[in-house]
């Protein structure tokens, strides 16, 4: 909905119908001869949304020709309505099914996607469940207990646990199955103590991971649960678009705001009971306590009051949650998660050094939010697109190590296939692939060590600890560093367990903290002290000494316009100090490996 005129007529109309424009990609509308809007519906991704229609044209079957045509563009998609209960006759019309209702909504879909997905977690059961397999649950309806469900015949076995669950009582019998649904944003110690305490009471556990990217993204976060779990009774389904959530769930319709997360709940819960209980065969749903978040603790008590099973809240192992381990500096973050995550932890933020250094703008010679600098090969698209594919690689490459050559000659070929062959990262690629194997091995010494020792991870040890890999790597031949004769080159600044950074560079770093200007002194102070092999080779060894005298003497007397000056002198001339971002991403990287004590 690009014009503003129209996006405004949208709004106004949708208001009078006690409704909110959301995000769509498209808006329909029909229209009146005066050009008022009488009818109107969008659709964003396969969801339809923002229906409505005037109340003074309703009976005249708008709504349905509207919704027809939006079917008839998308045909063989498999399309999905949130929309108010009163639209359900007129969706179940147009070939669309019920899913899940609740007080003031309703889902609905015109194919299949539901109903296969269930279908794949049946067939995903059947490694793991013997044929025949059965149970009779109850739920308690004001004072009598009724049955909610029966499937196949009763088992003839002893039961494993009897319970009375707040309002529910069941039996669960021996490979009885529970259920988890977990975020994981990132997997941590505990959810694979929540996982534990359920294998305690069930013989199996199936975890459905919530299908959103977030902080880590749906692949990462299920990969990380996979690998967490490891060694235990335990299946990882796919996630699905049919876990219904604050990102997906359209709140237009609801006149009051404080109605959206009890409707989104009861909704989920409602598609849950009605569809993912039966396919799975679940006996139990397992959740963790939650004694802070008001939200999380209502859907922990609407899962009691509306599930067809026994839900179970286990007490939160102390201390551990994913935001403290999200908001971390790595040691504390790594502390609070398996060693399986770690990678994913490292991965995380190589890629927000990155992007933390492509995101600084007027930087001499550099790609930037505004503009390509010295390059006409790359722009800040590409450079995203390279920065997110040194993450993904790094973890999906984990098992070369520890042969770091083959590690970064993997990334080094994932990242050319994400940027069309263009050369963005490959220094990055060895400066912070070569940081973050130096931060895990710390991570295994440090869990052998004594207290005092833990602590005392300082940045003398992780220099260290790069120096020692570095010494085992050989001069890879092509780069600028093998053809530069009086510079150091990236191969003989990591053998020297980059000294320069944290000896100045990093204490500066941190020393500048608040300062709007950090990111742009870090890298004139990188600048006027690193033998840039990036600018020897294409303004030679004399120029290059001349621009490191100017980034000193910039650093010493800074102002945005004399910054400006130099970025378009540089840029004019295709100089681009590659090497110097390099380290500032690295810079920035070591600060998040470590603790501000170190």
């Amino acid at each position: 909905m690009s014009s503003p005129h129209f996006r405004g007529m949208a709004e106004t109309f949708l208001s009078s119908c006690g409704i909110r424009l959301e995000a769509v990609d498209e808006w329909y509308s029909i229209q009146a001869d005066d050009g008022g809007i009488i009818a109107g519906a969008g659709i964003q991704g396969n969801t339809i949304k923002c229906v409505a229609v005037a109340d003074n044209h309703r009976g005249e079957g708008l709504l349905p020709k509207l919704i027809s045509h939006i079917i008839s563009l998308h045909q063989g998609e498999n399309l999905r309505v949130f929309t108010k209960p009163e639209y359900r006759a007129l969706f179940e019309d147009l070939g669309f099914r019920l899913l899940a209702e609740a007080p003031g909504a309703i889902l609905l879909e015109n194919g299949r996607g539901l109903e296969d997905y269930c279908r794949n977690l049946s067939e995903s059961q059947g490694a793991i469940r013997r044929p025949g397999r059965s149970v009779t649950f109850r739920r308690k309806v004001g004072k009598d207990l009724r049955p909610a469900g029966v499937w196949g015949q009763a088992p003839s076995m002893n039961a494993r646990v009897a319970t009375g669950l707040g309002h529910h009582t069941s039996e669960l019998y021996s490979d009885s199955c529970g259920v988890i649904v977990m975020n994981a944003n990132p997997f941590t110690k505990g959810h694979r103590y929540l996982v534990e305490k359920a294998l305690e009471k069930v013989d199996n556990v199936v975890i459905i991971p919530v299908k959103e990217d977030q902080d880590f993204t749906y692949e990462e976060r299920r990969e990380m649960i996979e690998k967490g779990c490891e060694g235990l009774p335990v299946t990882v389904v796919e996630g699905s678009d049919y876990s219904i959530s604050a990102l997906t769930f359209p709140t237009y319709f609801l006149k009051d705001l404080s109605q959206a997360a009890e409707t989104q709940m009861r909704l989920d819960l409602d598609l849950f009971g009605r569809h993912i209980v039966p396919a799975l065969k679940a006996d139990v749903r397992f959740v963790g306590t939650e004694p802070e978040d008001k939200l999380t603790a209502r859907y922990n008590a609407l899962m009691k009051e509306l599930l067809p099973i026994p839900v179970v809240e286990i007490d939160r192992l102390q201390g551990v949650s994913a935001s403290k381990v999200r908001s971390a500096k790595y040691p504390e973050a790594a502390a609070l998660t398996p060693a399986s995550t770690h990678p994913y932890l490292l991965a995380r933020l190589m890629e927000k050094a990155l992007v933390a250094e492509l995101d600084t703008p007027l930087k001499p010679g550099l790609v930037g939010p505004d503009g390509n600098g010295a390059h006409v090969d790359m722009d800040y698209a590409l450079m995203r697109r390279g920065a997110a594919a040194v993450r993904r690689s790094f973890t999906a490459h984990i098992d070369l190590l520890p042969d770091l050559a083959a590690l970064g000659k993997a990334m080094e070929a994932d990242a050319l296939t994400a940027t069309g062959g263009v050369n963005t990262h490959r220094g990055a690629i060895f400066a912070l692939g070569l940081m973050c194997r130096a931060a895990q091995l710390l991570d295994t010494e440090r869990v052998a060590e004594s207290p005092l020792v833990q602590n005392n991870q300082g940045s003398g040890r992780m220099s260290l600890k790069i120096s020692e890999l570095a010494a085992t790597l050989k001069q890879p031949e092509g780069t600028h560093g093998s053809k530069a004769s009086g510079a150091k080159g990236a191969l003989r600044m990591a053998q020297g367990g980059y000294a320069e950074l944290f000896e100045e560079w990093l204490p500066m770093y941190r020393s500048l903290e608040g300062d709007a200007h950090r990111m742009q002194k870090m890298l004139l102070k990188i600048m006027s002290t690193l033998d840039d092999t990036c600018i020897i080779h294409r303004a030679g060894e004399s120029r290059a000494k001349e621009i490191k005298a100017d980034a000193a003497y910039l650093l010493q007397h800074f102002g945005e316009k004399e910054l400006q000056e130099m970025k378009e002198r540089l840029d004019a001339a295709r100089v681009s100090p590659g090497g110097s971002a390099d380290m500032l991403a690295l810079t920035v990287l070591a600060d998040n490996l470590l603790t501000k004590t170190t």
